[in-house]
């Protein structure tokens, strides 16, 4: 399974709601990501849900309900994504089982595969909105 695009733009979505100091609509942060505002509205539900933004109707836009310091890539990672054990990778099915790789390969790789899961995860959870839209700030800066 390949982590889909709604955490990446999820991340953006949330990027910016960080850095503007206004409510943002869905059409706005749609211009910004550039995409259609019906995907910002599908994530939004998803943030709504995990408790990260809220959106006002209309035309009030959508805002953080946390600091973003306290907003994690993993909790926008679990908010988009489904989050099982193991469920980033999946191996092939039916290896042979009278080839003595096909028959040993799967217990063998999938302690790899967690460890790298894990790996991911706890890279995930280190960062925060607030670092990242520090960095961004900085490439910005940089490049002028």
């Amino acid at each position: 399974m390949r982590i889909s695009t709604r955490f990446t733009i999820a991340v953006h979505m949330l990027s910016l709601l960080n850095v503007q100091t206004d409510h943002l609509t869905s059409e706005q942060m749609a211009d910004s990501v550039n995409t259609n505002p019906v995907i910002i509205r599908q994530i939004s539900r998803l943030l709504k849900k995990a408790g990260l933004i809220d959106v006002k109707r209309g035309s009030g836009g959508a805002y953080l309900l946390k600091d973003a310091d306290a907003i994690t890539l993993y909790d926008i990672y679990k908010a988009t994504e489904v989050v099982e054990e193991g469920a980033l990778f999946h191996s092939h099915e039916n290896p042979n089982p009278n080839c003595w790789v096909g028959a040993n390969i799967h217990r063998v790789l999938e302690l790899i595969l967690l460890k790298a899961q894990d790996a991911m995860e706890n890279i995930l959870k280190e960062t925060s909105v607030k670092e990242l839209t520090e960095l961004i700030v900085q490439k910005r800066n940089a490049s002028q």
